[in-house]
């Protein structure tokens, strides 16, 4: 195809998806008033929301999100704005509904089987921190060890930085969650600090946070997957914005250790992280990286991989800490 007639097809595509918001929008509101009515009900509210963002799914977007979303299953395949309406319509009539009722609700969304309806019920988690802090972590742990995709992942983000920000000894959750054997639990270390400049709550973009997450990251970076492997770049180029120093420290020790080592997984991390530093330091680090290369097969190099490794053959599990804010 073309060059103009890339650009034709995705003009005709954006035009075809702006037609099909904007002719759903009201029914997506009224779906959103409907399940505020229902939230003390979880069995009806189910039940409507399966209904309601059934009606509201668009059939085009099911085969769009399956290419960019390997593994991603069921999807009803309701497009974002639709999804977002839906919710702010239901977060804004049950403002004063009960957090027992939006927790029950909010469990239920996320054992649902199309993702879609999962990642509406994981909205609701970052307001649910602020009332029940306990239940909610419990709910978001779960969700992590279920996801199997980055979109899941990178939506469990949000509410996974919130959560720190509101009480630091959560990072504790993420330091649990380097050593996991899923990769979809240690992206989700690199998504959450990507995330955090953007929380709105204090402490977001300050040092603490970046020394913290650049703490984490630096136990992840030689990660052998590439979902992995794109989190944490994420995460050091928002660090970047905020600290660009630090971030630069880090990346040249690190080169250093890629350079020696002919890490490539490392090598492609710091790489896909320079757009955020000054053009000279990037210079400089993408120099010393020449011919460092990934190499299919290869194994994760990570501090985090190798201090698995000495626990797996010692016999001894590492365990996520069940309420690290308690005792």
């Amino acid at each position: 195809m073309s060059p103009s007639a890339a650009r034709a097809t995705e003009s005709a595509t954006t035009a075809a998806s702006n037609a099909f918001v904007s002719a759903h929008k009201d029914q997506a509101i009224a779906l959103g008033e409907r399940l505020a009515e229902l939230v003390s009900d979880p069995d009806a509210f189910i039940v409507a929301t399966r209904a309601g963002l059934a009606e509201l799914a668009d059939p085009a977007v099911v085969d769009g999100i399956h290419s960019v979303t390997p593994g991603l299953g069921t999807v009803l395949g309701v497009r974002l704005p639709l999804l977002e309406a839906t919710h702010k319509q239901l977060r804004r009539a049950t403002k004063h509904a009960s957090t027992a009722h939006i927790l029950d609700v909010t469990d239920r969304l996320l054992r649902e089987e199309a993702a879609d309806v999962r990642w509406f019920g994981m909205w609701n988690l970052e307001r649910l921190l602020a009332t029940d802090p306990e239940r909610t972590w419990q709910l978001m742990r779960r969700a992590a060890r279920e996801a199997g995709e980055w979109i899941s992942v990178d939506t469990l983000a949000h509410p996974y930085g919130a959560g720190i920000l509101r009480e630091p000894r959560r990072w504790v959750e993420l330091e649990q969650l380097v050593f996991s054997p899923s990769r979809w639990e240690r992206r989700l270390v690199g998504s959450t600090i990507a995330t955090l400049p953007h929380v709105k709550l204090a402490g977001a973009r300050d040092r603490e946070a970046v020394a913290s997450g650049l703490d984490l990251i630096g136990q992840l970076i030689g990660d052998s997957e590439p979902d992995v492997q794109k989190a944490l770049s994420w995460a050091l180029r928002n660090l970047a914005e905020l600290d660009s120093e630090s971030v630069v420290s880090f990346l040249e020790t690190e080169t250093v250790t890629a350079r020696a080592t002919d890490d490539g997984a490392r090598a492609w991390v710091i790489r896909d992280s320079l757009s955020k530093i000054s053009a000279d330091a990037a210079e400089r680090l993408r120099a010393r990286l020449e011919g460092v290369r990934r190499r299919p097969g290869a194994p994760s190099t990570s501090r985090a991989a190798a201090a698995a490794a000495q626990f797996a053959s010692s016999g001894a599990v590492p365990r996520p800490v069940e309420n690290p804010v308690e005792g």
